[in-house]
């Protein structure tokens, strides 16, 4: 098969290396790709956003299978543009891809499917959103209603941060994403990340994770796109992940076929559980971006039967196969990150780095320029590791992280600490 991977990130690049490892994948190109990407595959230039211009570039290099990576294409409708020319594609159409581009819409197609969730107000208005706030009081969740790059979630202790986040985002920080506003009750608990694969009617779970959002250790500082990731998750028993399926995933994959738009790729569901109990914190239609370094790393060479059978339609034949392992990735991002950071910095030692089934380090925001590779993003680097136990897999990773001689370059040191104490 030819493959054609869209992005450019550590998604991307765990991606492509799982694709790498089945020998059904004669030639896989990544477009726009990394440095990283760039060593195991080909990379293109092309805006990944321009439907037209991805049939095209799919029409002229015989691809024969398009797995889109990040939300921004799938939410412009890249996926539809594809099918209606007739590529395989893995991706949700941009219908069923509001299920992460509109807050607001998944609020709906819960209140519709009876999937137990936070309540919730949505506001077009600051002054509305305002009052709510100081109606209800904190902590609660105030959230961009559209796609904010996973940074436009503000859990306020307070009212005045609350109060805060409302002008932030009706001001203009997340651009249109902050026009509509979701405030949340805050969910007590502890949160997870688990993901279903969907052909449009059949639901196969691929996986548990759990990710590390804030910038500092503890869990503390700002939110960010993720500091590192481990899987599986120990909340997610085999009782929680029976009920999400039976409470939420199901019920929502069943209301979306009903509306006429019916789910096809991964569904990336956030859940916050207590006692037991799982509620649905959002939905992403994508895989997560460091949790897929971890599932990757576990899944291998079977992902790419995988995605490409809820592509067909063909899930209802498959099974995922699990080692009984463990893997964590820590992110090595730029100073200042999530702030402003400094790019073009150079990382040192990546050559010497193992690169095998059980240790990877995978690349998000860098580039090869004069023979060095600089970073260009604010998550840089993605090292990953595979493990008998979480604590083998976390030795190996932070061992590859201390490897890596990068100065301007930082990363969290407790990745694990809720699994591990």
């Amino acid at each position: 098969m030819n493959i054609l991977i869209l992005g450019s990130g550590g998604r991307e690049h765990a991606l492509a290396w799982a694709v790498m490892q089945n020998p059904k994948c004669d030639k896989l190109i990544v477009a726009p790709g990394n440095a990283g990407i760039a060593g195991i595959a080909d990379c293109a230039s092309l805006d990944v956003n321009d439907g037209g211009a991805v049939v095209e570039f799919a029409g002229e290099n015989s691809i024969d299978l398009v797995i889109v990576g990040p939300e921004a294409p799938l939410a412009a409708g890249v996926a539809d543009d594809l099918r209606a020319a007739g590529v395989l594609v893995f991706g949700p159409s941009a219908a069923a891809a509001r299920l992460e581009a509109s807050k607001s819409f998944t609020k709906e197609i819960c209140d519709a499917a009876g999937a137990p969730t936070a309540a919730y107000g949505h506001f077009t208005d600051a002054e509305a959103a305002r009052a709510h706030v100081r109606s209800n009081g904190a902590p609660i969740v105030v959230k961009a209603d559209g796609l904010a790059a996973g940074k436009g979630v503000i859990v306020a202790i307070t009212e005045d941060e609350a109060l805060a986040a409302i002008d932030d985002m009706f001001g203009g920080e997340f651009g249109s994403a902050g026009a509509e506003v979701v405030i949340e009750e805050f969910m007590e608990g502890e949160e997870a990340s688990f993901f279903v694969l969907c052909d449009g009617d059949t639901v196969l779970p691929v996986g548990t994770a759990q990710d590390h959002k804030r910038i500092g250790e503890g869990d503390t500082g700002p939110n960010t796109g993720g500091m590192g990731a481990y899987s599986p998750a120990p909340v997610m028993t085999d009782d929680v992940v029976a009920r999400a399926m039976d409470e939420i995933v199901r019920p929502t994959v069943a209301e979306m076929a009903r509306r006429g738009t019916p789910y096809q790729g991964v569904l990336y569901v956030g859940l916050m559980i207590k006692d037991g109990a799982p509620r649905l914190v959002e939905y992403n239609v994508r895989f997560g971006d460091p949790e897929c370094q971890v599932l990757m790393m576990r899944l291998g060479a079977q992902a790419l039967d995988l995605m490409h059978a809820a592509a067909e339609g063909r899930l209802s034949e498959m099974q995922v196969n699990w080692a009984d392992d463990h893997a964590m990735t820590v992110v090595l991002a730029a100073k200042g990150y999530p702030g402003s950071y400094v790019k073009g910095t150079e990382i040192k030692g990546l050559e010497a780095l193992p690169e095998t089934s059980t240790q990877m380090c995978f690349h998000a925001g860098t580039t090869r320029q004069d023979g060095r590779t600089l970073a260009t993003g604010g998550r840089v680097l993605n090292v990953t590791a595979r493990g008998a136990t979480l604590a083998e897999a976390r030795a190996r990773a932070y061992a590859m992280a201390d490897a890596i001689d990068w100065p301007e370059g930082v990363f969290r040191r407790d990745i694990g600490w809720r699994a591990l104490g």
